[in-house]
This record gives C-alpha cells, structure tokens and sequence, in this order.
C-alpha cells in the first residue's frame, strides 16, 4: 500500500465500513490521519447516507440492541457507557450520534462505531417565576444545524400546579433550552408560540415515545392533538435548528378528517401517518419540505389476517433498490412493504425485545468528544511516553551500561 497514490487510498476507504477504517487507523500515521480529517469523515458520511451503507436499526426497549440492516438478523445489545442503568432513553439519531437521556438533567450524547460517549453540562429546570408549580412532562430532540454544521440537542419542559393545588384548566408557557455541541452549552429560548403551553396530551404523548422530536428538513417535530382550547384539528409543530424559532407545518388534505395523527421520517424526508381507528394507516410523505403540494401518499395498509391490530405504524428505510419499506408495526415487529405490489412481508429478528421503539442510525466517524480534552488526554500520553522512555533510560544507565551517542 506505501506505493499506492494517497488519492486512491481515499477513493477506496471512502468505501469501507466504520470498523474497518477504526482499525486501519493503526497502521500509519498517514492512514491515521487521513481517517480522523473532518472532511474524510464528512465525505465517507455523505456516501454512506447515499448509497445506503453502514446502517443499523436502533431497537430501543428496556436495553438498547443494534441490527444490521444489510442482514435483519440478530438484534445485538449495544455497550455504552452506564449501560447497565434501568431507564437510559435513546431520544434521537443523526448522523451516526445517539443523544441519550439517563435522568431529565443527566443528558448524554454517543457514537456507537468510534464508541465515544459524552455528556452535556447540567442545564436546571427553572419553573416560571411566582408560581408554585413543578416540573411535567419532558419533549426532547436531537439533530444537526447543517448552516453551522453544529449538533443542538432542545428540550422542552411543561409545568404543573403543586401537589397540593388544583391545576385544571391552568397552562404554564414550557421551559424551552437548546444545547449546542459547538459552544457546549445551553440557550434559553423566549419567543415561544402561544400555542405550545397546550401540548402535551397524557396518553398520546406517552405511547410510543411520541415526545421525542422527528428531525427532517433540519427541523425537530411533534404532533399537537386535537385540543378544546385551539380547534378540532392536529398540528405538526416543528423547531428550526437553524433560527432556533417554532414553525407550524403546512399539511397534507387528508380525505377522511377523523384520524390519529403521528409523524416520522424517511430518509431526511417528513412523514405524516395517519391511523383510521385501528382499520387503516395512511403515510404522507412531503418532497419538498414545507410545501403543502408536495405531500405525496406513500403506503396505505389495513387490518389483515397476518395483522390483526393497527396501533402503530412507523416507517424506517427504503431498501437498496427502493422498492420496498422497512416498518416497524405495533412496537412488536417488523415488515417490508412492497411499493409495486402494496404488499407486507413480516421480518423476524431474533434476541429483539418484546416491545420496542425503532429507529436508523448510520455508522460513522463523526467525532463528539471535547477537543481540548482531546489535546490534554494527548499531552498526558505524550508526557507518559516521555517519562517511560527516560525511566527506561535511567534503568539501563543503572545497570552498567554506557549510554551510545
């Protein structure tokens, strides 16, 4: 390989899996290098995400298992640090990095390839001010600014009266904070839309881990129920990482009005999926984000001999020649449908929890760790060198022999 153009060698481990590159790292200083430069990582990223190479699911149950979706096998648990915690959440996926959520103020952010794990500064809940109230439920997210190139975690926090205090019809404005990777810290947002302290509904949000943010189009989304106090009609609310301001997404022009509303993502793309008491599930996709025209219907599925129940339905990836759809049904299993045929064909994978949440992840090399602590874990190792080598040195002069210039 030494007489091999560096061009080439690029060209080819462009085209290598995660895990082959982590090791070839070792074999030159280089390769070494080559492999932790930002723009071969964006590169062997970008042709991943287009030829659909070095992807995964993301089985999130009591543990968390990965699978291989070239095989759809063997769900593998994934080892991560605090692993052996109950109630570790992965709440969102992108670009090879898992944001985890260990309690509500112990977040954490994970690259499953280069296996670096780190975790953000503590940001505290500060309910709203002359108020005894305490802190609800909590919506999360995770994604990428692609303006700044900067990964930005949001969390928003509803508030309730006291335990001791009767708080119908009584809507606090939530606590919304955004972290940022680059800057390591977190912001406070304040322009909040009105609609928002009206959220959060108990049973839809908590099924299904409906509060954790669909990232598409560089936005973060959550569906909004129906409520008395803003109209008969779903909303789909998006939080632009790029602004880092609240937007309403236009929808599709559903024929039948009376659905159960969820959304999800395929392949960067936003989808609507609409549930028809169970009978019949409707997906949306839009093409072009945030125009209204765009909205295409993908795959319409009803109850079946194979499929007796309809609860859930998500859809997760294309398959190479994008002929089929992988979903996950039900939070129980999975099926390829097919697009020409408008069929479903059930996939076991085996070791998979019972019930689970879904979700893609693609290996990468993108790095998460905090470079000046970086460059200290460096400067140690090179300090540590130094030292054994004059230690060694030292002992060798010990023993009676002359040190050779």
């Amino acid at each position: 390989m030494s007489k091999v153009p560096m061009d080439v060698v690029t060209d080819i481990f462009h085209r290598l899996p995660v895990k082959t590159l982590l090791r070839f790292r070792s074999l030159s200083k280089p390769y070494f290098f080559l492999i932790d430069d930002p723009d071969f990582t964006n590169a062997h990223l970008d042709r991943s995400i287009k030829t659909r190479s070095n992807l995964n699911i993301i089985l999130k149950g009591l543990h968390l298992y990965s699978v291989e979706f070239d095989a759809l096998d063997n769900a593998v648990p994934i080892d991560y640090p605090l692993s052996s915690g109950a109630g570790t959440e992965a709440f969102g996926s992108c670009n090879g990095i898992l944001a985890f959520r260990l309690t509500d103020k112990n977040l954490a952010l994970y690259n499953p390839s280069t296996r670096q794990f780190r975790r953000l500064p503590v940001s505290e809940i500060e309910p709203p001010p002359g108020d005894s109230c305490k802190s609800g439920y909590i919506f999360y997210g995770f994604g990428q600014d692609v303006k700044t190139n900067d990964y930005k975690v949001v969390r928003m926090v509803q508030f309730n009266k006291s335990d001791d205090e009767d708080d119908e019809g009584i809507f606090y404005d939530y606590e919304v904070k955004v972290y940022s990777l680059k800057n390591d810290s977190w912001r406070k947002i304040t322009k909040l839309p009105c609609y928002l302290r009206f959220m959060f509904q108990f049973f839809y949000h908590l099924l299904h881990r409906r509060g954790y943010g669909v990232l598409a189009g560089g936005v973060l989304h959550w569906v909004m129920p129906p409520r008395i106090e803003l109209g008969p009609r779903n909303r789909i609310v998006g939080f632009d990482l790029g602004n880092e301001e609240f937007i309403e997404v236009p929808q599709p022009e559903y024929a039948d009005k009376n659905y159960l509303l969820d959304v999800a993502a395929l392949e960067g793309r936003l989808c609507a999926v609409c549930n028809y008491d169970q009978e019949k599930i409707d997906v949306w996709t839009m093409k072009e984000y945030g125009v209204k025209q765009s909205w295409t219907k993908l795959i319409s599925i009803q109850r079946t001999r194979t499929i007796t129940t309809l609860t859930f339905l998500k859809p997760l990836a294309y398959s190479k020649q994008l002929e089929k759809i992988l979903v996950e049904i039900n939070s129980q299993k999975f099926g390829w449908y097919d697009l020409q045929k408008k069929k479903m064909r059930s996939v076991k994978i085996g070791g998979s929890p019972g019930t689970f949440g879904a979700e893609v992840y693609i290996g990468s090399l993108i790095q998460i760790e905090d470079p000046k602590r970086l460059e200290i874990e460096k400067q140690n190792e090179q300090d540590e060198l130094k030292n054994r080598n004059r230690k060694n040195r030292d002992d060798f002069l010990s023993k009676g022999f002359k040190l050779v210039l």
